[in-house]
């Protein structure tokens, strides 16, 4: 895959943990389910290619039940005990008239399998803080149960109640390393 990169793009970009988010959803039942990582970390960084790495700490999910969080934690999910951490890195980004695209590898429960990243990506700006920033929107869909998350329950009518894509959408926003 060709990058193509904007120079006003080229350097590293950190993280606003703040303004950012990590988030999931899959089909579950009548409806769907959500889930939020709060705590990541991410870097961009563009040169004649791009490089996009982050994480995702698995004990910070968050969704909106003490015990579905519980059991997101536990050995039938993330297995956090073993895996504490979700990994997703990208070579070749291609930045380009707003649009990125890459081919990465993501790490769940301590399986690596390839994935696609489509998205969107602002133009640099200033912010009222002196710094130079860059937001990228960017989504990607796994089949969970190729990461060894497997657990499901059987519904009345003999279907699954949880589907097996996932889809994670990413909101990052970037700051110009100084």
């Amino acid at each position: 895959m060709s990058t193509t990169a904007t120079p006003t793009l080229t350097g590293t970009w950190q993280l606003d943990p703040v303004h950012s988010t990590v988030t999931f959803e899959v089909p579950y039942m009548a409806g769907t389910f959500r889930g939020e990582f709060h705590e990541m970390a991410a870097q961009l960084t563009v040169d004649e290619t791009g490089r996009l790495e982050g994480t995702a700490a698995v004990a910070s999910v968050d969704v909106k039940d003490e015990s579905l969080t519980a059991h997101l934690l536990s050995p039938e999910f993330f297995d956090v005990a073993l895996h504490p951490e979700l990994r997703f890195a990208a070579e070749d980004i291609e930045l380009g008239g707003g649009d990125v695209s890459a081919v990465g590898e993501i790490t769940i429960k301590g399986v690596t399998r390839p994935v696609e990243v489509i998205g969107t990506a602002t133009a640099p700006m200033g912010d009222p803080y002196g710094n130079e920033r860059i937001g990228l929107r960017l989504t990607a869909t796994v089949d969970r149960k190729e990461f060894g998350l497997n657990w499901n329950a059987q519904l009345p009518n003999g279907e699954p109640a949880l589907a097996n894509e996932v889809r994670i959408v990413t909101d990052l926003q970037l700051v110009r390393a100084a």
